[in-house]
């Protein structure tokens, strides 16, 4: 990522004007956001929800148990992962018409568009824009990527896999226009190198900036969201994280995970006492 600077356009005056709705949905002082289905395929749960009607139920129903942000990768006809304007559309519509107020983000990963150039162009072409998209910054063209979405007034979560990758968003330049980073050590390093990987990228990182958001993927997606409490960061779960509970039973869907974030972290429990 290079550290040209970023037009200071329209976009980004848009952008700056819809912080405040972005924040939307925190339980007490902790955002858990639901990733609702990630790469994954039906394979491997037969709710994973694939087609817009789907995922609109399934981010309502993440909604209601209480997550306050939804994250998506969106799909084709076929199921696959796309970055296509009018499935960007469709996805996006149905979500917010079934969870009206909630920002809604999605996936720009380089493997869904592997051509930086298409992928860029895709992006310009969206119609429907999303609340935010995350940008996973160790790929090829991740800052032209960051740089297009905020010109189109777009969110970015900017999201950092290792320490190297937390080096590069700091040479950016483009760390403070984001509006939130991903704390994301689970994503290559699994079992005990996971902790000391988070180490290694908060060091990296500076202390002040964006909010941060730590979330884990298989093993580690739990110990995480303990972790983030602990450490004081917005959290994520869903299918695209886990497919299992923290006692390790099989959840039905994406809502039953976010209750049981919301009992890890202790939020139920302190609504119920107030």
């Amino acid at each position: 990522m290079n550290g040209a600077a970023l037009p200071r356009g329209p976009g980004q005056r848009r952008w700056r004007e819809r912080i405040d709705h972005l924040q939307h949905g925190r339980c007490e002082d902790v955002l858990i956001q639901a990733a609702i289905n990630g790469a994954r395929t039906r394979s491997e749960h037969p709710r994973i929800p694939l087609t817009p009607e789907e995922q609109a139920r399934e981010a309502r129903d993440a909604v209601a148990a209480g997550a306050g942000a939804i994250h998506v990768h969106v799909r084709d006809a076929s199921g696959a992962e796309s970055l296509e304007p009018d499935d960007v559309a469709a996805t996006l519509e149905a979500i917010r018409g079934a969870c009206p107020g909630v920002p809604v983000g999605i996936s720009t990963g380089a493997w869904i568009v592997p051509a930086v150039e298409r992928r860029l162009a895709l992006i310009r072409a969206w119609s429907t824009l999303p609340d935010y998209a995350s940008v996973n910054v160790h790929e090829d063209g991740a800052a032209d990527v960051i740089r297009l979405l905020l010109e189109r007034g777009i969110g970015v979560e900017a999201g950092v896999w290792d320490a190297r990758g937390a080096h590069a968003l700091e040479r950016s330049g483009l760390a403070d226009d984001c509006l939130r980073i991903l704390l994301e050590p689970g994503e290559e390093h699994g079992g005990d190198a996971v902790r000391p990987n988070l180490e290694r990228i908060e060091r990296a990182l500076p202390g002040s900036g964006p909010s941060r958001l730590l979330h884990g993927a298989g093993p580690s997606a739990w110990p995480l969201v303990q972790l983030a409490a602990q450490r004081g960061y917005d959290t994520r779960i869903g299918f695209e994280d886990t497919l299992v509970l923290p006692d390790g039973t099989r959840a039905e869907g994406n809502a039953a995970l976010v209750r049981a974030a919301r009992r890890l972290l202790g939020i139920a429990e302190r609504e119920r006492a107030g």
